[in-house]
């Protein structure tokens, strides 16, 4: 997630944001378990697993967001 920004700016606004570092964190978390399921490894019903994809864009678009904004708080963008 967010591979178009700068990794060190990333990890930037992560330690100074813990919101941000939490929206990364669980949108990572929600990556992994969706994986799981589409390649086979886990079991999930089709509906939770839309949920569980649509939280993640969710979280996604949040983080992009604030990523945005503190690019051009930065004058960085």
């Amino acid at each position: 997630m967010l591979e178009e920004f700068p990794k060190e700016i990333v990890e930037e606004l992560k330690a100074k944001d813990p919101h941000f570092d939490a929206i990364v964190t669980k949108h990572n978390e929600l990556d992994e378990i969706v994986t799981e399921v589409e390649e086979g490894r886990e079991y999930m019903e089709d509906l939770e697993l839309e949920k569980l994809k649509l939280e993640k864009l969710k979280l996604k678009d949040e983080a992009y967001y604030l990523m945005n904004k503190y690019m051009k708080e930065k004058g960085l963008k």
